[in-house]
């Protein structure tokens, strides 16, 4: 693997060295008669089709899982197990989206609690486990327990979790039950923010018709910054939260149990759907249109760079214990934390910049 992973290397090389070449071509500035389909075209072709693929996985997954609790055998597990992992494949894609309804709520939270650094949603549906409690079993009550315990960490453990081999054997088993309330319980939030996006007048019209009376966003700049941080704070989520909490470059400083879904095996399909989400926005919003045609080489190269770190991501080993102690796999990790961080500055220096954000702008400062 690593020549192909230090070719990759050299190959970026070159695109940094073309993109330095045409940055300097043409003044930054922003298409402002692009914006509005920039923004319409992110919103209705990528962020409403997302959670409402997302809703729609979350819905057979539920289903599945009270098929299997009803008559549990180990190919009822097993399908159960795969829509659990097509779940968090749609999931991971529109999971970039920090903003709106998302964060309303703790809807995030809810969805996906991590990091839980303290293991404190892990030790929570562990006690349940340990001490049914019947109220877990309805989406109606589960809803309004901590949040650690309603979403795809938690049905992780259910199907996957110290325990986990007896679900085939207990017909209608309170930990099954749970699972499947849990899967209830993303449909349940899946459908709200389908709702939110859908509705007239609401936060998709905000996107798309920003101005002085907009109580969003007061003009087209400020709504495109809103854009451009959602491809940013995804790509430092996926660096700082994905692959740093478990894996820093350091010999004795691995955690692989702190990995996003490491019981499941699904840690980098998760980090592959990510990378994929900020990709698809880029892509099909057309933010291209937003540069002048002598700098449009950036959005290639940041495209590059991003399939680059989708391609290795999808080579890892499954078994994250495996990947942080094998040297070959190890070089696919270092390739990941020395090219997540290129994306971050392509997008944030060089996109930012592209487009007439002032010298010095940086999303992670806040400004």
């Amino acid at each position: 693997m690593k020549p192909i992973v230090f070719g990759l290397l050299t190959a970026l090389g070159l695109a940094t060295t073309a993109l330095a070449q045409d940055a300097t071509l043409a003044p930054p500035a922003l298409h402002a008669e692009a914006v509005p389909a920039v923004l319409q075209k992110a919103v209705d072709d990528f962020i409403r089709p997302g959670y409402r693929h997302f809703r729609n996985e979350a819905s057979l997954l539920e289903k599945d899982m009270h098929a299997f609790c009803a008559a549990p055998t180990e190919a009822g597990l097993q399908t159960a197990r795969d829509a659990f992992g097509k779940t968090v494949a749609s999931w991971s894609t529109i999971e970039i989206v920090r903003v709106g309804p998302i964060i309303e709520n703790n809807r995030f939270e809810r969805i996906l609690f991590y990091p839980d650094r303290k293991s404190t949603g892990l030790k929570q549906v562990q006690a349940m486990l340990a001490k049914p409690d019947e109220s877990a079993t309805s989406v109606a009550t589960l809803k309004d327990k901590s949040v650690a315990m309603q979403g795809l960490g938690a049905l992780e453990f259910v199907l996957y979790g110290t325990g986990s081999e007896k679900l085939s054997t207990e017909k209608g088993g309170f930990r099954c039950r749970y699972g499947a309330a849990i899967a209830g319980n993303l449909v349940r939030l899946g459908d709200e923010l389908v709702t939110e996006w859908d509705r007239p007048g609401g936060i998709q019209d905000a996107w798309k018709h920003p101005g002085p009376e907009n109580p969003v966003f007061r003009d087209g700049r400020e709504a495109i910054t809103e854009l451009l941080g959602i491809l940013v704070h995804g790509s430092e989520t996926i660096r700082d939260q994905r692959i740093e909490n478990f894996y820093k470059g350091e010999e004795n400083n691995t955690f692989p149990k702190q990995a996003i879904y490491w019981r499941s095996g699904k840690t980098w399909a998760s980090i592959e759907g990510n990378i994929e989400g900020l990709r698809t926005l880029l892509k099909v919003s057309g933010m291209v249109e937003l540069v002048n045609e002598d700098t449009r080489s950036i959005v290639s190269s940041i495209d590059f760079v991003a399939k680059s770190l989708s391609r290795v991501a999808g080579t890892i080993d499954p078994d994250v214990e495996n990947a942080v102690t094998d040297p070959a796999e190890r070089a696919k990790l270092d390739f990941l934390l020395l090219n997540s961080k290129d994306l971050i500055l392509r997008l944030n220096n060089d996109y930012g910049g592209a487009i007439g954000l002032a010298a010095g702008f940086s999303f992670s400062d806040g400004d």
